[in-house]
């Protein structure tokens, strides 16, 4: 065909491209999924070269094995460093490190970028051991390292914790001047993180000429993970202050801090950030948003969040279900783990866990037992952490029967399991139980730990068992070397503060080797208020105002104190002091469980569908009750208000709404089991035993500090709580 004359006046030559940039070209255009096709052809060392890049930009391990295998037949690969060197770092890259060592073997002159991107490869998939013998082998070859070679050298210390390894390579990096690389300073800063030693990590990233974002997120997320989210916090706003920007990594740095601290402020800000900048928003950032929104008690916005999530997986389940769990919403947990099951997800270890701890804050016995099933059917129940949450669920569901049953029959017991058997055996104040239960453990050659000795000593305290408490809390020093701490001096406070002995317990807080914290304080505080001592009260509300000004239970402690002495202007002036402060008292709640449906009740709730015929059976229970010699106990009304008023505050309360309400709702001599988020005041305990011997039923209530089981006119905790 003759050529135009605009192409004639330009003369203008048709150029024959050759057939390997023909084919670099195609591959670009066609992916790797053509790689397939294009090594069923011969291939010369120039297309080899191209297929490998290729296979590596792809991390196509299948596929690069095959053309590996094309490229051994065809000869193309005999004596060809180049094309060896590029095998190597494909497996190396693509993960494939077994195969990528063969191939480095078979290079006999070996050039720095091979060794880095051995070091490399071994550091990042999991290898950091080899990494570092691969590291020594290079420098005994005479090569040295450089900027390439130090920061997966300085992964692998940190990932193996191998502290002054790490440390002679950063002087080794000094001396040969990179330490000024930035790439080298984030991996020393990282370094540093996983070591824990964040006051270098910091003096390294202030040395810092040149910091880029990666050098911030690394610094960020060292103070996340070493637990100081407030630092996290405080040097994101100076990123923030200065307009970095973030990306990806950042949010996944600084999310977990906020979740830490509940920053919901701070949280709500970086969400508005993300999407006024359309940063990436995959599934990882979403469930970090939920999770700080839910540790901020924003459950509306988790949820928003959660159902924006187009492929929900486990992790997201697990956020929103394990949340609702631990910040006060256990129903909606339940209801979140119903709804997973029915849209098919499969639920893991950490979800099932999550669940259970939701049937146990508000003692949902039957959601527990279907669990129980559940697990069986599916062959969890052999494994020690479900067995072990199996065990703390019935505990704290009130079948200590049932838990003890778990406990037994799990195939093998850690530490865990002893410990939640005998805190299970406390709350339920059977003290001698959990002092056997603790013997019995020593016996089989189990050492105790801080929590173990918490959790005795907690038995201890709530069946008054002064001299048993006295005898551990001495052998956990000087049989076990554990220093005690608050914990342990908060359950001796109780047990020696219940038992009377506040002398010996004010002695017992100046004589500490800490510093008393607020909850030894309020222990103490406890104390005063059950044997009305007005004066060590006071001292001890005010060392409580002190450490923690934001707690409203001292102030409610102290008020009742003066309340009891009719002291109705101290009184008042607390009530006031607490108003002031912003401080307000939660309101008695109480939840039932009824053919696996968790029922609420608020103090002088009417908000029930079956209201009015529950405060009628109120009615008939108090007249039954005055027929039977019943007298109120208005103590238990810290209010200056009449007699008659003070009666009818106390048959509002929510553990009577629901007693009635199971009353109306279940079969004859069926056991009652109740949850109630306050401490059972003095004459709601006595009503309660007498409707157990009225109604011949057992009536179990779960309180903010133990079990009651109410019995035939008596009660388990023998009205020592």
């Amino acid at each position: 065909m003759n050529a135009s004359p605009l192409l004639k006046s330009l003369d203008f030559q048709p150029r024959i491209l050759p057939p390997s940039f023909l084919f670099s070209r195609y591959l670009r255009l066609f992916g790797a999924h053509s790689v397939e096709r294009a090594i069923t052809e011969p291939l010369n060392s120039l297309q080899c070269g191209h297929l490998l890049q290729i296979v590596t930009n792809s991390k196509s391990l299948e596929k690069g094995r095959k053309l590996h295998a094309h490229m051994v037949s065809s000869g193309v690969l005999l004596d060809n460093t180049y094309l060896s060197t590029k095998l190597c770092a494909m497996y190396a890259i693509c993960g494939g490190m077994a195969d990528a060592r063969v191939v480095f073997d078979g290079i006999s002159l070996k050039n720095p970028f091979l060794w880095n991107v051995m070091v490399r490869g071994y550091a990042c998939n999991g290898f950091p051991l080899k990494a570092l013998v691969l590291y020594r082998e290079m420098l005994r070859s005479g090569k040295k390292a450089d900027n390439f070679t130090y920061p997966f050298v300085l992964m692998a210390c940190g990932d193996l914790l191998l502290i002054e390894v790490g440390k002679r390579t950063h002087s080794r990096i000094i001396v040969c001047g990179y330490e000024s690389d930035v790439y080298v300073s984030n991996s020393l800063i990282s370094m540093y993180s996983k070591f824990g030693e964040m006051e270098l990590a910091q003096a390294l990233f202030d040395k810092m000429l040149a910091k880029d974002l990666t050098s911030w997120n690394t610094i960020i997320s060292g103070y996340a993970k070493n637990n100081d989210s407030g630092r996290a916090l405080a040097v994101f706003a100076v990123l923030a202050m200065r307009g970095g920007g973030m990306d990806r990594a950042t949010l996944l740095s600084i999310l977990p801090a906020c979740a830490n601290l509940a920053a919901l402020k701070q949280g709500k800000e970086i969400h508005a950030y993300t999407l006024r900048n359309s940063l990436e928003f995959d599934e990882f950032v979403v469930n970090a948003f939920i999770d700080v929104y839910v540790n901020s008690d924003f459950i509306a916005g988790a949820r928003c969040l959660f159902e924006k999530i187009s492929r929900k997986d486990t992790v997201s389940w697990n956020s929103l279900i394990s949340g609702c769990a631990r910040h006060g919403d256990a129903v909606e947990s339940l209801k979140f783990f119903r709804r997973m099951n029915s849209e098919g997800m499969v639920p893991d270890e950490f979800t099932l866990v999550s669940a259970l701890g939701a049937c146990d804050r508000i003692a949902a016995l039957q959601f527990g037992r279907s669990f129980h099933a559940y697990l069986t059917r599916k062959g969890f129940d052999n494994r020690v952490i479900l067995g072990t949450a199996l065990i703390d669920m019935y505990a704290k569901c009130g079948s200590l029967d049932c838990s003890r049953q778990a406990f037994d029959e799990m195939p093998m017991k850690n530490l865990v399991s002893w410990t939640a058997m005998i805190s299970g055996y406390g709350l339920h104040g059977r003290g001698r139980e959990a002092v056997a239960c603790f013997n019995e453990m020593k016996t089989k050659n189990i050492g105790a730990d801080k929590i173990t000795f918490t959790s005795v000593l907690s038995a201890c305290s709530h069946a008054g068992l002064v001299d048993e408490a006295k005898e551990i809390f001495h052998q956990m020093s000087k049989d076990y070397s554990i220093s005690p701490s608050f914990e342990h001096y908060s359950c001796m406070v109780d047990v020696l503060g219940r038992a009377g002995h506040l002398d010996e317990v004010y002695k017992l807080i100046l004589d500490m080797n800490v510093e008393p914290n607020v909850d030894v304080w309020i222990a103490f505080l406890s104390a005063c208020r059950i044997h009305h001592n007005v004066e060590l009260a006071e001292i001890a509300s005010h060392n409580a105002f002190h450490l923690n000004p934001k707690g409203i239970g001292p102030y409610v402690s102290l008020s009742n104190v003066y309340a009891v002495e009719k002291r109705w202007s101290d009184v008042e002036r607390v009530r006031t002091t607490a108003r002031m402060n912003g401080l307000k008292k939660p309101p008695g709640c109480s939840f039932i469980e009824l053919d696996m449906e968790i029922h609420r009740f608020l103090v002088g709730d009417k908000s029930h569908p079956q209201s009015k015929t529950i405060y009628a059976k109120l009615d008939e229970l108090r007249q039954q009750l005055k027929k039977a010699g019943y007298i109120p106990d208005t103590s238990s009304v810290f209010y200056d208000v009449e007699e008659d008023v003070k009666e009818n505050m106390l048959w509002d309360h929510s553990e009577r709404l629901a007693i009635a309400f199971a009353l109306l709702n279940t079969s004859p001599g069926m056991t009652i089991r109740i949850t109630k988020n306050l401490r059972v005041c003095g004459d709601c305990h006595t009503a309660t035993k007498l409707i157990s011997k009225l109604v011949s039923r057992e009536i179990v209530v779960r309180d903010a500090h133990r079990f009651h089981h109410f019995r035939n006119g008596s009660c388990s905790c023998g009205d020592y709580w």
